[in-house]
């Protein structure tokens, strides 16, 4: 039986918010839950989105975080495809975009990030996209397996991780594929030049062309198709369809409008939360890509925008509102998948923060792992096609230890062995 005298009001119907509704449940929570999404899908993961789903190895029905059924077996209430528009904090209340008003005891923001745009010319053609929701990847997915059988052209704007596993999709379907990247290398602020150049070497010999150096200025077209894409170098190059994955925003107007503390720009923007994922109103919490958490292990404020981030951040928020006492911790986590290379990247070391990077393994055969340091202490790793290492690596970080750096580059040492 339901008690309806608490209410959890959860926003965001992604990853983040339904393993909160579970978590609640699972905890002995006996108030109301509810979800609001305003995607009429149910909640799902966003990884098979750019990888299994995108290349066809996995069906629609795989990215579900539960089963249909699942919501109402949990007494979880959904209010699908219906926006939240704005939340009175006085009131404790959340606004729809129909009107109807909900209101909460405690509420959890886990509104996601949104797909930033490409400001330039011919981008309302139909054959500009981007990936982010379901839908994009059910319209991509098509897009892609017409481009192999046409010999059609992707051009692709950002050699991140999403655009560089798109690539790889649209490789496997047999697409001719450009990517136009600003830096030297793909992924030139995630992990540095030397493993950039890993990933743009492996690209290339599954017949992907780069152009670095470069940003789209426009986009020309015919009767609404895309015909080109032309770069601020002067470059055209022939296109079918354009893929803009230059980044994610922090969906965070609804917080705004409620006057809740927004993180600065240094931090990745997002609501500010404290270690127990709190915002600057004690009956309000944020999980998920929308959180800029202070994290004690890290020592600053820090946004992720990966799938472990949502799927611990979920729970960690509901125990917080439960009045469970949490400190979210984790490490950084992600990982990628592209043609016959796997990896898994454990830490936080953006550009700046670190002074060495040590390999340890084979790089010409992409088995290895690197490791990002900073005064010998091991902030990052990354493991390629090397298995059932996160957990040493991540005790590396959590050490903060000083280690040997031809130790730590010596397959015969035991990670378990280093950082004392």
């Amino acid at each position: 039986m339901v008690d309806a005298h608490r209410t959890f009001v959860i926003v965001g119907g992604g990853l983040a918010g339904a393993k909160a509704a579970e978590t609640l449940r699972a905890e002995g929570f006996t108030g109301r839950v509810i979800l609001i999404g305003d995607e009429r899908d149910h909640p799902y993961e966003r990884p098979p989105l750019s990888k299994g789903f995108l290349t066809g190895k996995e069906e629609r029905d795989s990215v579900f975080v539960h089963e249909p059924g699942w919501y109402a077996q949990a007494d979880v209430e959904l209010h699908l495809g219906q926006p939240a528009v704005s939340i009175d904090r006085a009131a404790k209340s959340v606004r729809l975009g129909d009107g109807a008003v909900v209101h909460y005891d405690k509420l959890l923001l886990a509104t996601g990030a949104e797909p930033r745009r490409l400001d330039v010319p011919g981008t309302g053609l139909a054959g500009v996209h981007h990936l982010r929701r379901l839908a994009h990847a059910d319209r991509l997915r098509g897009v892609l397996a017409a481009l192999g059988r046409d010999n059609g052209h992707l051009v692709i704007a950002g050699a991140g991780w999403i655009g560089l596993e798109v690539a790889a999709a649209a490789r496997g379907y047999g697409a001719e594929v450009t990517v136009v990247e600003p830096e030297a290398t793909p992924l030139h602020q995630v992990i540095g030049p030397e493993l950039g150049q890993v990933f743009a070497e492996l690209h290339r010999e599954h017949g992907v062309r780069f152009h670095f150096g470069a940003r789209l200025t426009e986009i020309t077209g015919q009767d609404g198709m895309v015909l080109a894409a032309r770069t601020d170098d002067g470059e055209e190059h022939p296109a079918h369809e354009v893929l803009a994955a230059i980044g994610a925003a922090p969906r965070t107007a609804l917080a705004e409008g409620a006057g809740l503390a927004l993180a600065d720009r240094a931090h990745g923007g997002g609501i500010a939360v404290d270690a127990s994922l709190r915002t600057s109103d004690p009956d309000i919490y944020a999980a998920g890509d929308v959180a800029a958490a202070q994290h004690p292990l890290i020592g600053s404020r820090l946004r992720v925008e990966h799938w472990a981030n949502a799927l611990n951040g979920g729970p960690a928020a509901a125990r917080a509102m439960l009045g469970q006492a949490v400190t979210y911790d984790r490490v950084p986590y992600f990982f990628s998948d592209q043609y016959d290379l796997g990896m898994e990247y454990s830490g936080w070391a953006p550009p700046g923060s670190y002074d060495q990077v040590v390999l340890r393994g084979d790089v010409g055969k992409r088995e290895f792992i690197a490791f990002w340091l900073s005064g010998g202490r091991v902030l990052a790793g990354m493991n390629v096609n090397v298995w059932d290492v996160t957990e040493a690596v991540q005790q590396l970080i959590r050490s903060k230890a000083r280690v040997d750096a031809q130790a730590l580059g010596d397959p015969s040492v035991p990670l378990t062995e280093l950082g004392g």
